[in-house]
Order: C-alpha cells, then sequence, then structure tokens
C-alpha cells in the first residue's frame, strides 16, 4: 500500500493543496481530495474492489492514485474549480466564515472604561497595511 501522495500548487496566486490516499485492501477505495486555506473544493472517489485480487495489485494501485493525483491537478489548472475556488462568500457559501453578532455587557459603575474598538482591515488591505495603520494609532 502506498501511503498517499501530498502537493502544494500555486494557482492564479492562491495556494491549493492536493491529497492522495489509499484506504487499502479492507477499504478499497482510492480519495483524492482539493483544499484551500483547509476547506475542500473537489474530491474524487475511485472503488477497486473489483481488481483486488489482481497480481502487483500495489503496483496497479499506485498507478492509479498518481493519475488520479494528475488530473485533479489539471482539472485545477484548467479552471474547473474557479467558481468555487475563488466564489466571493455570500449567505450560504461554504466558504464564508460564520461571525457571530456582537453582545454588549451590561456596564458596572466600578468598571474600568472599555478599550476602543478595534478597527477591522478592509477587504484586499495588505497586512503591511494593516500593521501601518494599528501603528500609526493612539491605541496602547
Amino acid at each position: 500500500m502506498v501511503p498517499g501522495y501530498n502537493h502544494n500548487i500555486l494557482y492564479k496566486g492562491v495556494l491549493f493543496h492536493i491529497q492522495t490516499e489509499d484506504s487499502g485492501v479492507g477499504k478499497p477505495q482510492i480519495t483524492t481530495l482539493l483544499y484551500r486555506d483547509g476547506t475542500i473544493i473537489a474530491s474524487k472517489k475511485t472503488d477497486y474492489s473489483d481488481i483486488i485480487r489482481i497480481e502487483m495489485l500495489s503496483k496497479v494501485v499506485e498507478d492509479l492514485m498518481k493519475e488520479q493525483h494528475k488530473e485533479m491537478l489539471r482539472r485545477l489548472k484548467s479552471g474547473e474549480f474557479d467558481g468555487r475556488a475563488f466564489a466571493a462568500p455570500d449567505v450560504g457559501n461554504p466558504m464564508e466564515e460564520s461571525v457571530s453578532p456582537r453582545i454588549t455587557p451590561p456596564v458596572d459603575a466600578n468598571q474600568s472604561p472599555a478599550p476602543k474598538p478595534v478597527n477591522h482591515p478592509s477587504p484586499g488591505q495588505s497586512l503591511d497595511e494593516i500593521i501601518l495603520e494599528y501603528l500609526a494609532s493612539d491605541r496602547d
């Protein structure tokens, strides 16, 4: 049994990860997953239970794994997953992080004043711009 293949691929300036694994003869299945930022963008599973008794099974499975891994890479590079991988986050989009509403606790007269509100970075703002904005602010 081949443990698997893992590759990081830079596509359109974004890092993707492709992972291919064999579950072994107990569960004869090859699984390939395509990730962006830890989110599964695409998957492919191939059952090979019909060939588990052939000679040189490990070599055949290794070849199937390599081909399936390369196929996922080709599909990524062809733009097949662009709609899912580069979709703008909106309601119901699995790539969007959920945000809980802020709840303001009751004010205690003996409490120190509340900290200044945090300015969240604007979309598209670079890390350098965020740091510069923070350093230029009057927060301690």
